[in-house]
């Protein structure tokens, strides 16, 4: 008998088992998974001349302008050259960066926080030199060439001036507006962090459930500004919730909150929060989209769970509430005990069993870059808190 790519898989999520995480990790289980990061990162990087998008038996593919996600992989070797203090990392951060360069006045996505934040803000911080902090300021205000003032709100996809997508939003988007942030506290104008806020207040108002889930894309009507309502691409369906965008949207939320002292900002931020806790799985590792008819016992994501981990760790400290805190090991401990490549020679990435976009069956539990970024973010987060706190500005 014949089965689909389909229904394999599904048959693989639904018959997986996965082991019971213990509460409370030792320190060496998070020390151990990051050496294992950077030993992967000394013995791939220097291979690496483009940017990684997704792997292909455990290879990484690339996209020669860094596609949406070319800001991972410098920032990856940022975050690494954090903890290891290796020059080599720095050296190859700062060619990957230079690659991105012509992006930065590229307007044709919303993605440009993604692009420059990890990257060149990062490299900023690190090492004071301007040029990464005035291309940073470029991208900012490329990107707010994308707001649409009648809807209040960041348009995610298709060229300006075309009608394709021209009203469509995304929960993704939260995670670019501390690009804008970052440009009004270093140049003074206020314009930035304005769109920046305008954007999180129509997320706000359009795509937060009563429940505290969202739906991964929300239609405008361009020309006046008028709520269609809301759709997918990547999640289940309009009504369902795509784990990744809940992950954007907890950390996007908490971090606008840290920004401007906005409580509703907070506000939003935990009601997504214990939307997602409630969701989890007792393996901790979440499934694609929390309301897929198999879940909990589908397919996993586990970007989404450094995502979210990062998230409920900065959310943590913002609210005081060590429930929080307790609830991100666990899963930066599920990561670390059942999601790490070390049982492959052949792996190339650090973090398996990612899943790009579930429903196109385009990448199902694979390695991604922003996986493998957002892993070592949180342990940089657990392991070493004032210099990641440096590096990325909290």
């Amino acid at each position: 008998m014949n089965l689909s790519r389909r229904a394999l898989l599904t048959a693989t999520a639904i018959t997986a088992v996965t082991p019971a995480i213990e509460v409370n990790a030792a320190p060496s289980v998070y020390r151990t998974a990051l050496d294992y990061a950077i030993t992967k990162l000394r013995a791939t990087a220097p291979r690496i001349t483009s940017f990684p998008e997704g792997t292909r038996f455990e290879k990484w593919t690339y996209v020669g302008d860094g596609g949406w996600v070319g800001g991972f992989w410098p920032g990856t070797l940022w975050l690494a050259d954090l903890d290891s203090g290796d020059e080599l990392f720095k050296i190859l951060a700062v060619a990957a960066n230079d690659r991105l360069a012509p992006r930065r006045l590229e307007p044709r996505d919303h993605d440009l926080g993604f692009l420059f934040y990890p990257s060149w803000v990062t490299a900023y911080r690190l090492t004071g030199d301007t040029k990464w902090r005035d291309g940073a300021i470029d991208a900012a205000a490329t990107l707010i060439k994308r707001y649409n003032d009648k809807g209040r709100y960041i348009r995610a996809w298709g060229a300006l001036g075309t009608p394709n997508n021209a009203g469509r939003t995304i929960i993704d988007t939260m995670m670019n507006l501390d690009l804008l942030a970052f440009a009004t506290k270093e140049t003074g104008d206020p314009k930035y962090l304005d769109v920046a806020i305008a954007h999180a207040r129509t997320t706000q108002a359009n795509f937060i459930r009563p429940d505290g889930s969202t739906p991964h894309v929300f239609d405008f009507n361009p020309d006046t500004g008028a709520p269609i309502g809301p759709n997918t691409v990547q999640g289940y369906s309009p009504t369902s919730c795509w784990s990744r965008g809940q992950a954007w949207g907890i950390y996007g939320f908490t971090t606008m909150y840290r920004r401007t002292r906005n409580r509703e900002f907070l506000d939003s931020a935990r009601k997504m929060a214990d939307f997602a806790l409630k969701a989890l799985s007792s393996d901790h590792v979440p499934v694609w989209d929390y309301r897929s008819p198999l879940a909990p016992n589908d397919i996993k994501d586990a970007t989404a769970g450094a995502i979210m981990a990062c998230g409920l760790l900065d959310l943590a400290t913002a609210t005081s509430n060590p429930v929080y805190r307790t609830k991100a090991y666990r899963i930066v401990e599920a990561l670390c005990r059942t999601c790490l490549t070390t049982n492959s020679t052949r792996a190339e990435a650090i973090l398996a069993r990612g899943t790009r976009n579930r429903p196109a069956e385009d990448g199902v539990e694979i390695s991604l870059p922003y996986g493998d970024y957002y892993l070592i973010e949180a342990l940089l987060r657990i392991l070493k808190p004032q210099q990641i706190a440096r590096a990325i500005g909290l």
